[in-house]
């Protein structure tokens, strides 16, 4: 676990972005933490949260020209991870979509820069894969190359079949995908802080139980 991953943990800990109890997910489940990347809410934890994504996006040696962030949540993700990547030397644009088109004005669904080349997507997790498959639907259809998916938690839980939504869309679409931290990232985490501890065991077991490998 990279030194990056520890500290997001900690942030999304303190700024109670990860929480820990008992949670039901949209598939039914009884999940023992939740992450909600809705509540990096004021300017400081965006500027944070930028900067741990293009830590985790510069680490993996992924090749690409360019953002784009799926509306709504995405929006403000490829902002900050652009603005972050400039702070490091690698000046990039972005781009984001409408949900709906604009017919006046420059009209159409996408904002920002032009798509082309190579388009990394920023989203903050992967659940069904709806948004990462419409992102790719509009990128190619603008003769751009989605070339990978960065987000801030793999929850490595599998849906309904025995791969988890990021090894889909790996499988569907054959780009890779990065996180900031993993489900596994967590529960070591959790190990090694002794006042945490006690929702290790509970963690372990929804792993144990849903994962995958």
């Amino acid at each position: 676990m990279t030194d990056f991953t520890q500290d997001f943990i900690r942030f999304a800990i303190d700024k109670q972005v990860l929480r820990f109890g008992e949670f039901k997910t949209k598939a039914g489940r009884l999940s023992p933490y939740f992450f909600n990347a809705g509540l990096f809410d004021d300017g400081e934890s965006l500027m944070k949260l930028g900067e741990f994504y293009a830590s985790a996006i510069l680490k993996s040696g992924i090749q690409f020209d360019m953002l784009f962030g799926p509306a709504y949540k995405g929006i403000t993700l490829a902002a900050s991870i652009a603005i972050a990547l400039a702070r490091l030397g690698r000046n990039v644009p972005y781009a984001y979509n409408r949900k709906e088109a604009k017919d006046h004005g420059e009209g159409g669904t996408i904002v920002g820069a032009a798509l082309y080349g190579r388009v990394l997507i920023v989203d903050d997790v992967i659940s069904a894969g709806v948004s990462v498959r419409e992102s790719v639907d509009m990128i190619r259809a603008h003769h751009a190359t989605p070339c990978g998916v960065a987000i801030a938690i793999d929850r490595q839980e599998r849906g309904q079949d025995t791969l988890s939504a990021v090894q889909e869309v790996q499988r569907d679409y054959g780009i890779p995908v990065i996180s900031i931290a993993t489900l596994s990232d967590l529960v070591r985490y959790l190990g090694d802080d002794a006042q945490l501890a006690t929702h290790k065991a509970a963690v372990e077991a929804y792993r144990t139980q849903y994962g995958t490998d």
